[in-house]
């Protein structure tokens, strides 16, 4: 604009105006806008969240066919496989001449004590539980509970008038990537002491709605989130975050349909 100003001071004039001089000028002026620091009034609120996922940590119980296929790769195995050394123990044993008789109840007492031995530890084994028996690792807000399943961190945000709960989220600060803007909020509203790991920098899921008219007559149309999936490693979060880790069928009770809808795009069922 001041360019322009000038120009037609100095057309009005009847001035003749070098070449040069307008290059010069664009330069200058190009110059001085490269060094402010501009801002755009967006008629949209951009919005970094992150899908914190905790993977499951042990396998999903079988299902009928499922045990029944594993049998017979079981019993496949079984026959196929090398005797041990102790079987070839008991073959040899079976295969001596009677006439070193005492010396074999004496070697038939050490494999029957041995199979005794291990028929009774394997009587005495058994499996872990696979859900914990306490209460507080049963709670949603702890990440020991359904071990078998992908669950989602939620955190209760106040957006608009209303709290909800929602994948954690922040608008985009001045001169912030999308990707920053996520690392920056995990931090924000989760702490420190939670190692996470970040599917790569690019958004993997979209999410939009518009504000209420009052909001909108004021310049802002309304927010658009971009989700980035992120994968949990260690470390907890305060409990004076209010936070939950869901699984896919909680997670439809409790987030905006919306939301949802959107979150079901990216999110492998389990």
């Amino acid at each position: 604009m001041m360019l322009k100003r000038i120009l037609t001071l100095c057309t009005s004039n009847n001035k003749h105006v070098p070449k040069a001089g307008i290059s010069s000028s664009c330069k200058v002026m190009s110059g001085m806008l490269c060094e402010q620091d501009i801002r755009v009034e967006e008629k949209w609120d951009l919005l970094s969240a992150v899908c914190l996922e905790r993977h499951p940590v042990i396998t999903k119980p079988m299902r009928d066919i499922e045990a029944r296929y594993q049998k017979i790769l079981q019993q496949i195995e079984f026959e196929n496989s090398m005797i041990s050394d102790f079987e070839i123990q008991q073959r040899n044993e079976k295969n001596q001449k009677k006439e070193f008789e005492s010396e074999d109840i004496g070697s038939k007492r050490i494999i029957e004590d041995l199979e005794d031995s291990w028929e009774e530890e394997l009587a005495n084994f058994k499996f872990a539980s696979r859900e914990s028996g306490t209460e507080k690792d049963n709670t949603v807000v702890s990440l020991k509970r359904k071990l078998e399943k992908n669950l989602i961190l939620l955190v209760e945000q106040k957006v608009g008038d209303s709290s909800l709960w929602i994948p954690p989220q922040s608008i985009r600060k001045h001169r912030e990537t999308m990707i920053q803007s996520a690392y920056r909020t995990l931090q924000e509203l989760c702490g420190n002491n939670v190692t996470v790991k970040f599917y790569g920098s690019a958004p993997i899921g979209f999410y939009q709605y518009k504000y209420p008219k009052s909001l909108r007559d004021k310049g802002k149309e309304g927010a658009k989130i971009f989700y980035f999936l992120a994968k949990y490693i260690s470390g907890g979060i305060p409990s004076s975050v209010n936070h939950c880790w869901l699984d896919r069928e909680e997670l439809k009770t409790v987030v905006h349909p919306g939301v949802q809808k959107s979150l079901s795009k990216f999110l492998l069922p389990d």
